[in-house]
């Protein structure tokens, strides 16, 4: 076995949320979800099929995103993964959702981070093994960075 890291592509200004799913209708039960609950998003996604033909399978409502979603399945390359990249919403708005779909097994990451997900290759394919998010904590939050995170929560509209 292989492990590697790839680095994923993330929009300018916006997110990706990556996972794990199992079925051709992935891309299409996405592309719903995405829109019926924030039709104002725009957004690609691509799912890598795991059998059959073995394709990557695309859509959505905005053509760089939706190659920018095929650049990082075609560099992710593993088996029944998905990514969604967005812009004009947050993956919070959608996380729900994206998790009702019968498809979805389960979510990696959503975040607007640099991301790197961590996979393993064996003679037969690929695998995602996790995701390395971010960047590590730097200390703990004192009284000043609460009151900064309260305030941040409230500006945005998340908090009354």
């Amino acid at each position: 076995m292989e492990l590697q890291t790839v680095r994923l592509e993330i929009p300018g200004d916006g997110n990706v949320i990556f996972g794990q799913s199992h079925f051709i209708k992935t891309v299409e039960d996405i592309y719903e979800a995405v829109v019926n609950t924030v039709p104002q998003m725009k957004f690609g996604v691509a799912f890598c099929e795991a059998s059959g033909a073995c394709l990557i399978r695309a859509d959505g409502n905005d053509d760089e995103l939706k190659a920018m979603a095929i650049r990082n399945a075609q560099a992710v390359a593993a088996g029944h993964t998905f990514i969604l990249c967005l812009k004009e919403g947050y993956p919070i708005n959608l996380l729900s959702r994206i998790k009702d779909v019968p498809e979805v097994v389960g979510l990696y990451c959503a975040t607007a981070n640099p991301v790197e997900a961590v996979i393993a290759q064996t003679e037969q394919g690929r695998g995602v093994l996790g995701v390395i998010d971010g960047a590590p904590p730097k200390g703990v939050e004192g009284p000043a960075d609460i009151e900064w995170r309260h305030s941040l929560l409230r500006k945005i509209g998340y908090k009354r």
